[in-house]
């Protein structure tokens, strides 16, 4: 069979003077990015996978598809996370194999992965840039078998010999360029060979995928660190910003520069910077209003570095100076935020946090008369307090226990529209405090405490120069 690749046990001519460190070919003086996750990682998560298949299965995954802007301009591409957790290829228009057990294919190929992706191809690569290619493949990402993605429209692979084969949902939004070996002929071909089978299953692999990516690894956590430090530093810098007269967009420019200055490749989401009455919007996101000194201005927003995003949320007043009405709901959501990271134990249920931000919320808001009955408390408060953050920033998890390694958001909110059943002078007040927090069995540790969150804190650092002025 052509253009099948092994693990090689020497380096071809083009790569003396280069170097093998953490599994990945590394330059000499690289003017790139040298902290990439090693090859061993995602080597690493294939077996873990590959551990946790039942007997004589078959899993298959595809990468996410391109997807278009406008006419001729795609969007900039981003790889599916499970894809990526398992190989580390960042490109489109390619499949991954990973077998339970090791298979024989007619004596000339034994194996129990395979990579297929786009072929090098020079004219293609003046356009959009160097494809890694199946050697590059076997000795940058360390997988077994890398072949052409158009040898997968004829590979001979039995699916029905398996108990299982184990896929995700069906993606349908796919369009065919009428290249061959796209991802449109790859799903295609996949569909025509597993077509009546009974053993295809959609259960099984999200469940697994969600087990393993829930328990996040020191590697993933080093990335994690320097995300959440970015988007740290953005909040601050936003703090010693914010301006009456200025537009939410203008607050957007900032943090989004101080993501790109420190090294993010994007925002892991749209930036949430809403306010006065966009405050109490939740995943408002046109952030085209001209802020005023009444406004209280909600900053949620995450750098994404090497695909690992932060999430970090801050409430702040536009004038600098919280109101006495803006302070008693913002003390309220900060005592129910400090009540959740405390309850971030091992052992405790996922949903502990939750349950600790509720119960002094409304316990606060019935004392104030915004609510008569405990359960009117989701008219104001409607959403979760936590979510799995990682190469997703709302990661697969099984929302089970707490395990160290977690890592999850705590996020309580209080949201009063204009217009609410309560006093008018509560109204437009919408407050959020996000924090990322690492389960330890020591505890829970913030990785985001660099971002002040207390009044006395937030008022003193607006009081300083910034660099944008």
């Amino acid at each position: 069979m052509k253009h099948i690749v092994f693990i090689l046990l020497f380096l071809p001519l083009s790569f003396i003077g280069q170097e093998i460190k953490n599994n990945i070919l590394i330059e000499p003086n690289s003017i790139y990015d040298t902290d990439l996750l090693p090859a061993s990682f995602f080597a690493k998560n294939r077996q873990a996978l590959r551990d946790s298949m039942p007997k004589n299965s078959v899993a298959v995954l595809f990468s996410n598809p391109v997807r278009n802007r406008s006419n001729d301009v795609d969007y900039e591409y981003h790889q599916d996370p499970n894809f990526y957790y398992l190989t580390g290829l960042r490109e489109p228009h390619a499949v991954v194999i990973i077998y339970k057990e090791k298979q024989e294919f007619k004596g000339r190929l034994t194996t129990d992965e395979i990579l297929f992706l786009q072929k090098k191809d020079k004219k293609n690569e003046l356009w959009t840039g160097k494809r890694l290619g199946t050697k590059e493949a076997v000795l940058n990402l360390g997988i077994t078998t890398a072949m052409e993605n158009e040898q997968f429209l004829s590979f001979e692979n039995e699916y029905g010999s398996f108990d299982k084969v184990l896929i995700f949902e069906e993606i349908t939004d796919v369009n065919n360029s009428n290249d061959k070996g796209d991802l449109f002929g790859l799903l295609q071909s996949f569909k025509l060979t597993t077509k009546n089978l009974k053993n295809v299953s959609t259960y099984s692999l999200p469940k697994i995928m969600a087990s393993l990516r829930q328990i996040k690894s020191k590697e993933e956590i080093v990335l994690l660190r320097k995300a959440i430090s970015m988007t740290c530093d953005a909040q601050i810098e936003l703090m010693k910003a914010l301006k009456s007269g200025m537009t939410e967009y203008e607050s957007e420019a900032i943090v989004e520069y101080v993501f790109k200055k420190n090294g993010a490749e994007y925002p892991g989401f749209p930036s949430i910077l809403g306010g006065g009455k966009n405050s109490c919007i939740i995943h408002y996101n046109s952030n085209r209003k001209k802020l005023t000194g009444k406004d209280m201005l909600v900053s949620d927003i995450g750098a994404e570095y090497h695909g690992y995003t932060a999430d970090v949320t801050r409430t702040l007043p536009v004038d600098g100076h919280f109101s006495e009405e803006e302070k008693i709901i913002y003390d309220i959501v900060l005592q129910a935020q400090q009540a959740g990271i405390d309850s971030c134990k091992v052992g405790n249920k996922f949903w502990t946090p939750h349950d600790a931000t509720s119960k002094i919320i409304t316990t606060e808001l019935l004392k104030l008369g915004i609510i008569e009955k405990p359960y009117h408390m989701q008219r104001y408060f409607m959403h979760g307090t936590s979510h799995y953050l990682g190469l997703d920033v709302h990661d697969p998890g099984l929302h089970g226990t707490l395990q160290p390694g977690n890592v999850i958001t705590v996020e309580p909110g209080i949201y009063i529209p204009e217009g609410a059943e309560c006093d008018p002078k509560w109204w437009n007040i919408g407050v959020r405090i996000e924090d990322d927090i690492l389960i330890t069995i020591n505890g829970p540790e913030n990785l985001s405490a660099k971002a002040p969150r207390k009044i006395e804190e937030i008022e003193a650092l607006m009081k300083e120069k910034s660099r944008f002025e």
